[in-house]
C-alpha cells in the first residue's frame, strides 16, 4: 500500500461520519503522524510505499477514529499556540477559542510585564545596598487540565510567576509533562476550587484565568459524541440549575486574593456571555469587557478589581 493509497482509504471512510472538510483535517493529521512527512512531502513521496508497521498502525488509528474517538486523543497529541502537548480522555483537549484568551491575556500583560523586566535590571545593583524586592506579577489558572494556558502565557511572559490548579490528580499529571517538555516553569497544585477551604490556601495574583466548565447537563443530548462519549465530564459539564457556580467561585476568591487593578479572563459559554457579565457587576467588578472569538461568538470576559 502506498502513502497516497493509505491517506485515500482513510479519507473515505472518514466521509462516513465526518463532514469533508473534517474528515481532510483528521487525515492529513494521521498521514503527518504515520509518515513523519508533512503534505507537500506526501505528494511529493505519494508513490512510496508504508511499511508494515506502519499499515498497522493506521489500521489501529482508523479503528478508534471509527468509533468516533477524538483524533488529538488517537495521536495523544494536540497543537496549541504553535506547540505539541500531550492529550488523552483524562483532559479536555486545547481549542482555538482558547488560544485566542491566550493571546488576549498576553498583550494585556505585555507592557506591564515590560516594567517589571526593566525594574528587575534597574534595580539589580540597588537589591544589594538597599536590601529592595521585586514583587513579581503572578497569575492563577484554575482547572488546568492539559496545562495549556499557563505553559503558553509562560511561552509569552516569561518574567511572569503561574500556578495552576486542578481538581484531577491525572490532568495534573498530564500538565506537569506538558510543562517540562516545552520548557516551562508552572507551579501546579491539586485542589479543589469549589471548595472554599482548600482553595484558602492559594495568595493573591494579578492575574486569574480560566477556561471552567460551563455546559450544562441538558445541552449534552445535542452534542457530538466525539465529545460527549470521550472529553472528561468533569472538565465540561456542571448542573443545569446553577451553570454559573465556577464563575461565582472566581468572583469571591478574587474579591479577597486579586491585587488591585488585577483582572479576571475567563471563557464563557456564548448564550450565558451577559449573566457572567451580570454575575461579575454584582460581585463589584467594574470595566467588564466581552470579547467575541473568531467565529464572531462572545466567548471570553474580562473584569477588573478595583477599590
Amino acid at each position: 500500500m502506498t502513502i497516497h493509497e493509505a491517506q485515500q482509504q482513510l479519507l473515505f471512510k472518514l466521509y462516513d461520519i465526518y463532514d469533508n472538510r473534517e474528515a481532510a483535517a483528521i487525515t492529513n493529521l494521521v498521514m503527518d503522524n504515520i509518515t513523519e512527512w508533512k503534505k507537500i512531502d506526501r505528494v511529493v513521496n505519494k508513490n512510496v510505499p508504508l511499511s508494515l508497521p506502519k499499515i498497522e498502525l493506521l489500521k489501529k488509528y482508523s479503528e478508534a477514529l471509527l468509533l468516533h474517538k477524538p483524533v488529538q486523543y488517537v495521536l495523544n497529541e494536540a497543537w496549541f499556540a504553535g506547540m505539541k502537548f500531550y492529550v488523552d480522555e483524562n483532559v479536555l483537549i486545547p481549542r482555538p477559542e482558547t488560544e485566542e484568551l491566550v493571546d488576549w491575556i498576553a498583550k494585556e500583560v505585555g507592557g506591564q510585564q515590560s516594567g517589571i523586566g526593566k525594574l528587575a535590571a534597574n534595580s539589580r545593583d540597588a537589591l544589594t545596598e538597599k536590601k529592595l524586592t521585586v514583587h513579581p506579577f503572578t497569575i492563577l489558572d484554575i482547572g488546568t487540565g492539559s496545562g495549556c494556558i499557563p505553559v503558553a502565557l509562560k511561552k509569552k511572559l516569561a518574567a511572569v510567576d503561574i500556578y495552576s490548579c486542578d481538581i484531577s490528580n491525572d490532568a495534573l499529571n498530564i500538565a506537569r509533562q506538558n510543562a517540562i517538555d516545552n520548557n516551562a516553569d508552572i507551579h501546579f497544585l491539586h485542589l479543589d476550587f469549589l471548595n472554599e477551604n482548600q482553595r484558602a490556601v492559594l495568595s493573591s495574583f494579578d492575574i486569574i484565568v480560566s477556561n471552567p466548565p460551563y455546559i450544562p447537563i441538558k445541552d449534552k443530548q445535542s452534542m457530538m459524541r466525539n465529545v460527549t462519549d470521550y472529553e472528561p465530564h468533569l472538565a465540561l459539564f456542571v448542573e443545569d440549575n446553577n451553570p454559573l457556580v465556577f464563575y461565582e467561585s472566581i468572583a469571591d476568591f478574587a474579591r479577597e486574593k486579586l491585587s488591585v487593578d488585577g483582572k479576571i479572563f475567563v471563557e464563557v459559554h456564548e448564550e450565558q456571555s451577559s449573566n457572567v457579565k451580570k454575575l461579575f457587576s454584582s460581585k463589584g467588578f467594574t470595566d467588564i469587557e466581552t470579547k467575541k472569538d473568531i467565529q464572531g461568538k462572545v466567548r471570553m470576559i474580562k473584569a477588573t478589581m478595583l477599590l
